[in-house]
């Protein structure tokens, strides 16, 4: 069974850096698309960030230039580096991961995370971001 468990979460004043990691279980990530979510209370899920099996990379236009995703596929880990944090950077924090080629991480925004559209998802992560 394939699992996704999110680490690196926490509290920090605007301004700080923090760096989230999700580690896959029970399969390999040579094979799979990669994206991290995020959902505040009242607003939508939004996807942030995501890399394609081939390296290809998404940001949200509210995080490009502040956040970079990568993966090492030797460790089965993503890494969400998050910089220049904002107070609107405050949500939890999800890790999805979807078969090479499927479109479930196109979903740019949805109701919920997580959403039936990407495969698996992890537990989520609090990123608190203050003022």
């Amino acid at each position: 069974e394939v699992q996704l468990v999110e680490s690196g979460g926490g509290s920090v004043e605007a301004g700080g850096s923090l760096r989230l990691s999700c580690r896959v279980s029970g399969g390999t990530l040579d094979d799979s698309d990669m994206g991290w979510y995020r959902q505040a209370p009242g607003n939508e899920c939004e996807l942030v960030s995501s890399i394609s099996s081939g390296g290809k990379t998404y940001y949200a236009d509210s995080v490009k230039g502040r956040f970079t995703i990568s993966r090492d596929n030797a460790k089965n880990t993503v890494y969400l580096e998050m910089n220049s944090l904002k107070p609107e950077d405050t949500a939890v924090y999800y890790c999805a991961a979807d078969r090479a080629g499927d479109t479930g991480l196109m979903v740019v925004t949805a109701n919920f995370c997580p959403h039936p559209a990407a495969d698996y998802w992890g537990q989520g992560t609090q990123v608190t971001v203050s003022s």
